[in-house]
């Protein structure tokens, strides 16, 4: 299976002295949906920012390892380079333009592009048949649509990009149970019906591994469990850490768990 995305190694570090990324090794396989789970502050979020190019205006920078996407390295390089390479990132709070319709947002996902016209026209009209909730509002100002709204445009506007993978940060936040289960369900249409590979950074455990094929737990700035979906949902730590599956109550850290003691990388 061919690896899409290599992460290696990777340390990042902000205004020269604060270490954020510890050493994170992650990898995409062409055509997988990839979850990479994790509390807040756990260096999720920086983790996409290493990977989009996304770090220098935050004053940060890979300072260790390596980022290698579709046989190019990519690291340290500008958000702009990697955008045209066909890696595209939905941040977290969907970040619409308020002031723009809805269809002016999708739309303006495409700027990058240079395969015609057509082709342009051709997906525009296939994120209305991803998001048939949108056809309703296309009309309407960003900033007034719900936030479920908002994430489902924010997602169109970078599928319009045509991208090799789409990166998603944390697509479940603010937002209400069944709204969180329709955007999951367009991820998985999504990556089986346009073959775009996809990396979800997601809180919610349970329905991240629903979809993914592959799942990566960070704590700390580090990957401390990894594993094929049906075994992450099956681990007892998993279990206890997210979905509060104990037997003598309360919850713990993985630093306290037996499987994290067993690997010797994390020792």
């Amino acid at each position: 299976m061919t690896e899409l995305l290599e992460v290696n190694n990777v340390e990042v570090v902000y205004n020269d002295i604060i270490q954020v990324l510890r050493g994170v090794s992650i990898n995409v396989p062409e055509g997988n949906v990839v979850a990479l789970l994790g509390t807040n502050g756990a260096g999720k979020t920086t983790t996409l920012r290493a990977i989009s190019g996304l770090l220098k205006p935050e004053n940060g920078f890979i300072k260790d390892g390596f980022v290698r996407f579709n046989n190019e390295d990519i690291t340290n390089k500008l958000g702009t380079h990697v955008v045209k390479l066909g890696a595209v990132m939905v941040p977290e709070g969907r970040r619409v333009f308020k002031h723009l319709s809805v269809d002016e947002n999708i739309i303006v996902g495409s700027i990058t592009r240079k395969d015609g016209s057509q082709n342009i026209r051709r997906d525009h009209d296939l994120m209305y048949q991803h998001f048939p909730r949108l056809t309703k509002v296309k009309n309407r100002l960003a900033g007034y649509c719900s936030g479920g709204e908002q994430q489902m445009v924010a997602i169109a506007r970078a599928l319009m990009a045509a991208p090799k993978m789409l990166m998603l940060d944390e697509p479940s936040l603010g937002l209400a149970p069944l709204l969180v289960k329709e955007i999951f369900e367009n991820i998985k249409k999504i990556n089986q019906e346009l073959k775009t590979t996809i990396l979800v950074v997601e809180q919610n455990a349970k329905i991240a591994l629903e979809v993914a094929d592959y799942a990566y737990v960070m704590e700390s700035g580090k990957i401390v469990l990894e594993g094929p979906t049906d075994t992450m949902k099956d681990n007892p730590d998993v279990k206890e850490f997210y979905m509060g599956i104990t037997q003598g109550g309360g919850r713990k850290s993985f630093k306290e768990v037996k499987s994290y003691k067993r690997r010797k990388r994390w020792m």
